[in-house]
């Protein structure tokens, strides 16, 4: 089995658009989370994490491409630059394949297609397939070709999956990651149905998403895209890439309980921890932070918070975890991608980013969840968590690439 290495890394979120950028806000506490201004809405919850208008306008051509889309050529492109890596002859080309995931997909072009038989183009621009295609198409790279939807999982599930091609040798380089454009009426109607949007904080939206905390009352909806370049370490040294960390282990797991809330006994985010941990061969003391799923949903943190102390056992008092989407929201299929890449940054950087609005933590815990301010640390390795409705699990592990 090949060791699979980060090259390249490119985003698109609530926080802007730019790697350096974005990071910046994030460790400086910004949030980007706001008044929903894309549409009308008499909806319970009006507050949203959505891409500035000014990154909307960069190229876009929506006739052809789905906002999802956009988003994730916009990223990709800004990845594989990132990489250097730009192959030309055909079997560099036939070396690199992109695997993407989404959770709603083109949701806007469907919506429209229903309203507008006549439409020609909706399917494939609504498809999440079609996205991998897309990115394949653009940048000219033949070799594996595959998408994810497994709810808010599918970026993690993404990137795994492609860690896995590389390392079987199936290819060199692969493009993944994720991309969501769900602040829409459709998505909005949908999960406000669900009871699983913020409502309480549409007069204050920057406090809206609240993980850990006692006065969380649901998730906030983001927007955005996350990919990277993933690599075999021989073929990243081979041509003088720049590593940034190498993703030594993934974790799945399932535990079907209900269509929105996880099983009360945390035992799927454990399991999905637990089997990153041990493809990497690693034990859980050698993780000092963890990018939580962290969503603000009144069951779901708590559960993942004892899921944690479950498995880290003493070692959780050397323990740093927080929750990114206090800043941009919920990303859903986009949210793990997106997180990794954070989780990386905090690696290069030794900073575990702040946990927004976390004012009186719902129950105590030895972990510290690196509460409204970022905290300069050594981190060697990380674990990145996503879990998406219906039970369905992924864990990414990260470490410094030695």
């Amino acid at each position: 089995m090949k060791r699979v290495v980060i090259t390249g890394m490119g985003i698109v979120c609530p926080l802007g658009r730019g790697l350096e950028p974005v990071w910046r806000r994030l460790v400086n506490g910004r949030s980007g989370i706001g008044a929903i201004a894309s549409f009308n809405t008499d909806l319970p919850c009006r507050v949203a994490g959505q891409v500035p208008a000014t990154v909307w306008g960069l190229n876009a051509e929506p006739e052809r491409t789905a906002r999802f889309s956009h988003l994730a050529l916009l990223a990709a492109r800004e990845a594989l630059d990132d990489a250097g890596w730009h192959p030309q002859e055909a079997p560099a080309r036939e070396a690199s394949g992109v695997s993407v995931g989404s959770g709603c997909g083109g949701l806007e072009a469907l919506h429209d297609g229903a309203l507008r038989l006549g439409s020609t183009n909706f399917l494939p621009r609504g498809m999440i397939h079609h996205l991998a295609t897309e990115l394949a198409e653009a940048f000219a790279l033949h070799g594996p070709r595959r998408a994810v939807s497994t709810a808010c999982s599918s970026g993690a599930h993404a990137i795994g999956d492609a860690a896995r091609l590389v390392a079987l040798g199936d290819a060199e380089v692969m493009l993944a990651g994720g991309a969501e454009a769900a602040v829409h009426e459709l998505a909005m109607a949908g999960f406000a149905a669900a009871r699983a949007l913020s409502t309480g904080f549409n007069n204050a939206p920057q406090q809206a998403s609240r993980p850990w905390d006692k006065d969380r009352d649901g998730f906030v909806m983001g927007e955005g895209a996350g990919m990277l370049v993933l690599e075999s370490l021989e073929h990243a040294r081979a041509r003088g890439a720049r590593i940034y960390a190498e993703l030594a282990g993934y974790g799945m797991s399932g535990d079907g309980w209900h269509i929105t809330a996880p099983s009360e006994s945390g035992d799927g985010a454990f399991r999905a921890m637990q089997a990153a941990l041990r493809s990497a061969r690693m034990g859980a003391e050698a993780v000092t932070y963890i990018n939580a799923h962290g969503t603000s949903t009144p069951m779901g943190d708590d559960l993942e918070l004892s899921a944690v102390e479950r498995l880290f056992g003493d070692a959780v008092r050397r323990l740093a975890m927080s929750s990114t989407k206090s800043a941009t929201g919920h990303l859903l299929g986009a949210a793990g991608a997106v997180e990794a890449i954070f989780s990386v940054l905090s690696i290069r950087d030794g900073v575990a980013p702040p946990t927004l609005n976390l004012d009186t933590p719902s129950r105590e815990s030895a972990i510290d969840r690196v509460a409204k301010v970022a905290q300069e640390r050594p981190i060697g390795a990380v674990l990145c968590n996503s879990f998406g409705f219906g039970g369905t699990n992924a864990s990414l592990l990260f470490r410094a690439a030695a």
